[in-house]
């Protein structure tokens, strides 16, 4: 009898969740012992729905387009297992013979990961191995020092900042404040520093929900830099908080899991024109940020499917209860080199990791030099190009 695999995606997707799923594939290739490779269909209720796919059936024409394949090619959900389902899950994993559970996920994933490795431990199917596959392009999951989606998101927003900065500046006559995803970590919101080449660049303002919005400053900054540059670029997190730790837009719909909030982007925005009689508009790249394959990062691809493959290779020698994570490593010339590490489950359910204060400027309206030389690497080579003529002309007439 043959050991079987099963994968499960929880939460949000990224560029590149699909490569993770791709590298356990291949890892299960090279194994003879391992007879399936599952996925469970739409998420943790795939699993307790008993709605199971062998991944091994399909072509290697067919997988390899996981590589490139956007979402999560077998589904994901934030379906909420209840107490009576973990105790159902050991003995659906024993009926379709699964020694290998590998969620791929972030906090709340790992979370569940944790419950199911105890729920294992618990009815006695100590044979199962649970091993965590990290994934969030918020990149706050503890411990790590990166999560496998995040490289790709902090790409393409750079590149997208990058873009609206050179419209912008060819016709410098309003505000562009742009709406980053991350409610509780602005690392995303961070990662829009990198589209900067020389100092002045856009974006001029970022604002992340570490720091408390200062509406007063924010307006005061907008209005000198316009009155200087004509066109300005700001970069904000959607989850902004005032001091009293609330967040700057009202709710505008709440249910019982969940509230939801207006853009803030757009609140800024109009706070500008209000307040300042400045023409603002706001943008709101949204999910286009984790969905991009066009500026999904070669770096973050690659540890993706590293990390899948690393899973199943520690489940496989026996680990358990344990999330893959990755530890950067010193090198004598400064060139970023990563290794993979084992991480207790423990100490990585439902924590949160933000910024850290090294990370953001002083005044709270930028990031520091630190911080751009952490996330450089993880973008990956081949940044977008401009010129500027207009900029040309300016230093010959200084001449």
């Amino acid at each position: 009898m043959k050991d079987n695999v099963l994968v499960v995606h929880g939460g949000g997707p990224t560029a590149v969740m699909n490569a993770s799923l791709y590298g356990v594939i291949q890892e299960a290739k090279t194994h003879g012992d391992i007879g399936a490779v599952y996925g469970a269909i739409g998420g943790m209720e795939g699993i307790i729905r008993e709605r199971l796919l062998d991944l091994l059936e399909l072509k290697e024409e067919e997988a390899v387009l996981l590589l490139q394949t956007p979402g999560s090619a077998i589904g994901s959900s934030r379906y909420p297992v209840d107490e009576e389902e973990y105790q159902k899950i050991p003995k659906i994993l024993e009926k379709y013979q699964i020694r290998y559970l590998l969620p791929n996920g972030g906090n709340g994933t790992m979370d569940t990961c944790g419950k199911i490795y105890l729920a294992c431990l618990k009815a006695g199917y100590d044979k199962i191995k649970v091993v965590g596959i990290p994934k969030t392009i918020d990149n706050d999951i503890a411990i790590t020092d990166h999560t496998p989606g995040f490289g790709s998101a902090a790409r393409y927003l750079a590149a997208t900042v990058k873009e609206v900065a050179a419209d912008v500046k060819a016709l410098p006559i309003h505000v562009c404040v742009i709406e980053a995803l991350g409610r509780n970590a602005g690392w995303i919101t961070a990662a829009s520093a990198l589209a900067r080449e020389k100092e002045g660049d856009a974006p001029h303002l970022i604002y992340t929900p570490e720091r408390p919005f200062d509406e007063e400053a924010f307006l005061k900054d907008v209005e000198e830099l316009y009155h200087r540059l004509g066109g300005v670029v700001v970069v904000v997190s959607e989850g902004l908080k005032k001091e009293d730790g609330q967040p700057i837009v009202d709710p505008i719909f709440k249910t019982d899991r969940a509230v939801y909030y207006g853009d803030v982007s757009a609140h800024l925005a109009n706070l500008i024109v209000k307040r300042l009689k400045i023409k603002a508009r706001s943008e709101k790249p949204g999910l286009c940020g984790r969905a991009s394959i066009p500026w999904q990062s070669q770096v973050d691809r690659e540890e993706a499917r590293l990390a899948g493959r690393k899973a199943l290779q520690l489940a496989i020698e026996g680990h358990t209860g344990i999330m893959v994570g990755f530890q950067r490593e010193e090198t004598p010339d400064g060139a970023y080199k990563m290794r993979m590490i084992k991480i207790p489950i423990e100490q990585v359910m439902l924590l949160e990791k933000t910024l850290p204060d090294s990370y953001i400027n002083g005044r709270g309206n930028d990031v520091t030099e630190a911080f751009v030389k952490w996330c450089r690497p993880l973008l990956g080579a081949g940044s977008p190009r401009f010129i500027d003529l207009k900029e040309r002309w300016e230093e010959r007439s200084k001449a």
